[in-house]
């Protein structure tokens, strides 16, 4: 993120800001879904709201300026006040990322059918596209603490579930860290799992 700071400082002002909101917006999310489906868990911590400053977490912000890597305060719920707790638990989780491909979608309309004419501008929509198209894929892996394990959760039969999530409150941390470690020729697993899929959805939005 540094990077675009020296290089690009117009695009800088929109993309980092939007940056912010995207993972703002990307826990909001999981909030009004929870909310939604009848736990009032989010509404009760102030966290039913678009405002950023709630949902954002100083050091997942100072991660992300400086390794491009960060997270916002995970939203909270209380599983027990749902109607089906694993089908919405699922629900829930996958709010995120859904919300991420929408805005993407918005981001791609706004390249392409309005007149962007300086360079700053059309790097800082693409920037922005591509973060939340990573975003969503990213969170979606099946690994704890991610959304995706409580998204698999949900299609799992009832004693793989059990066993898989045991696995993951055990294990899942640092796999997720394994994951993300640059461990050949300076790329993780996780950017060689991420990108081609990435890249293809890139390719149908840009």
């Amino acid at each position: 993120m540094l990077n675009i700071l020296f290089e690009h400082p117009l695009a800088f002002l929109i993309i980092f800001p939007g940056l912010l909101m995207t993972i703002a917006l990307h826990e909001f999310a999981h909030c009004w879904v929870a909310d939604h489906l009848g736990d009032p868990t989010p509404r009760a911590k102030g966290r039913l709201t678009l405002d950023p400053r709630v949902h954002l977490d100083l050091l997942g912000v100072a991660a992300m300026l400086l390794t491009n890597f960060g997270w916002g305060k995970p939203a909270p719920y209380d599983p027990y006040n749902l109607k089906d707790p694993v089908k919405d638990s699922a629900l829930i989780a996958a709010s995120g990322s859904i919300l991420n491909l929408i805005i993407a979608v918005i981001l791609s309309l706004i390249f392409h059918l309005l007149p962007l004419p300086f360079f700053w501008l059309q790097l800082s929509v693409v920037q922005l596209l591509t973060i939340n198209v990573y975003l969503a894929i990213f969170n979606l892996i099946p690994v704890k603490p991610l959304d995706g394990s409580k998204v698999l959760l949900a299609f799992l039969p009832k004693k793989t579930a059990y066993e898989y999530e045991k696995f993951m409150d055990r294990y899942g941390l640092m796999i997720l860290i394994i994951l993300i470690m640059p461990l050949v020729n300076g790329t993780s697993p996780l950017s060689q799992l991420i990108t081609p899929i990435a890249n293809l959805i890139l390719n149908m939005l840009i």
